[in-house]
């Protein structure tokens, strides 16, 4: 039998355009519609901020896993996402491509190997097999100033 897992959660009201979304055991957090959407909390996160966070987060953790189990040092990364909404090939409104662009530094000798360990995490990612739409990705591989 397959596995399954469960990630549960619960968004509440609380008043105006304002919501909370809450997982048990961890800090809600307040959301809020974006300014381009007549959000009133540019402050606060939005659903789509969420959604291009949700697809950058998990593609950095993806990588940190995969170097990790390949012995590749990682010495600094970071993934920047971009979500990009406008209107979709079905002609709903919506996001029509997620932009990613993943900057990693390592030792000498493992340019390529970290190379091909972010490609195999795009392609693994768990949010990124989950998305109908474009992933595009650039990767920026330096070699780490020694200590």
């Amino acid at each position: 039998m397959p596995r399954e897992f469960h990630f549960p959660a619960s968004v509440t009201w609380e008043g105006g355009r304002r919501t909370s979304a809450r997982v048990e055991g961890k800090q809600a957090i307040a959301i809020a519609p974006p300014p381009e959407f007549r959000g009133t909390d540019p402050g606060l996160w939005s659903p789509e901020d969420f959604f291009t966070a949700a697809a950058a987060s998990c593609l950095t953790v993806t990588i940190t896993g995969l170097a990790e189990r390949a012995g590749v040092p990682l010495r600094s990364l970071e993934v920047s996402g971009n979500g990009v909404v406008g209107k979709r090939e079905d002609g709903h409104f919506g996001f029509v491509r997620v932009e990613q662009r993943v900057r990693l530094a390592t030792d000498s000798g493992f340019e390529e190997r970290a190379r091909e360990l972010v490609e195999e995490a795009e392609r693994g990612c768990l949010v990124a097999v989950s998305l109908d739409l474009p992933l595009h990705t650039e990767i920026d591989i330096a070699v780490a100033a020694p200590a």
